[in-house]
């Protein structure tokens, strides 16, 4: 009898302390206001350092292609003996121009390589300033000059 005496009186002080516990379960309206506070607080101070980071990304993502797209012309221009015409631009990377016997491509593997990390096709001029092809985007603001995300980024 001493056993189930003591059984019955484990399980009654265990009720208890349930009881207890389902009173104090979950959290105040207050703790969760400062919560929210301390997040949104985090949320103000850290938003502008992650969009400047995001920014200089597509700049340098920009310069990673650009640097791709001026190789792919390297060699578009050892088969064919010259750079793609003004009018054939970019494309001829991808698909053989009309007059480009020796075509031995594609030079870049898929047509997107040829939009810029702000949704715009990149540009083509040839010849450019210095005699050969220029590759370049206007950046984030699509206008010449800038700085930051704004700016030009060109071969």
């Amino acid at each position: 009898m001493k056993i189930s005496a003591r059984f019955s009186k484990g399980k009654a002080a265990n009720a208890a302390i349930n009881k207890n516990a389902k009173a104090d379960a979950g959290f105040t309206l207050l703790e969760l206001l400062v919560v929210l506070g301390i997040i949104a607080l985090l949320a103000t101070v850290v938003a502008p350092q992650v969009l400047h980071y995001l920014g200089k990304a597509r700049t340098e993502t920009s310069k990673a292609q650009i640097s791709a797209i001026s190789t792919a012309l390297e060699l578009y221009a050892l088969d064919n003996g010259t750079f793609p015409s003004q009018q054939a631009g970019l494309n001829a990377l991808v698909q053989a121009p009309p007059r480009a016997g020796n075509w031995k491509g594609p030079y870049l593997k898929k047509a997107q390589g040829l939009i810029d990390p702000w949704g715009r096709p990149y540009q083509y001029r040839f010849p450019g300033p210095g005699g050969g092809p220029e590759v370049y985007t206007l950046g984030r603001d699509n206008s010449a000059g800038g700085t930051g995300e704004d700016q030009d980024v060109s071969n």
